[in-house]
């Protein structure tokens, strides 16, 4: 994970959503709030990157909102092998519209009596585009 506050630069680091969290308001709403601060915090630019081969992670990012920046092709050597890495961001001329999103998605109107989405993110994003 990379923070690098000279360049407003902030990186979501080493996330792990189990079972219990993923695809769930929990844990859309965790990414909003990390996402909250570091633009709180004057960050300009969010990062998210990934193995490449973890296509649940590039996934999530594209659903949150992310914009896909790039492969970086033999990043890493782990356990004895070329790693690709994803890279996706946000950056803060975006991210009035993407928390307006989130927020939207977030209120209690968009859940039935039984916790389930009427709107998926995506949807949300789109219609407020």
């Amino acid at each position: 994970m990379y923070i690098v506050p000279e360049h407003g630069r902030a990186e979501y680091g080493s996330v792990v959503f189990g079972p219990a969290m993923q695809r769930t308001p929990k844990g859309t709403e965790a990414i909003y709030l990390m996402a909250k601060e570091a633009f709180a915090l004057n960050y300009r630019r969010l990062e998210w990157r990934c193995n490449s081969a973890n296509a649940a992670s590039m996934k999530g990012a594209e659903r949150f909102g992310f914009h896909r920046d790039g492969l970086f092709r033999q990043h890493v050597v782990v356990k004895g092998r070329n790693r690709d890495i994803a890279w996706y961001s946000v950056i803060d001329q975006e991210w009035p519209a993407m928390r307006r999103a989130f927020e939207a998605w977030l209120a209690e109107d968009n859940f039935d009596s039984t916790g389930q989405q009427k709107k998926a993110l995506q949807s949300v994003r789109k219609d407020m585009s």
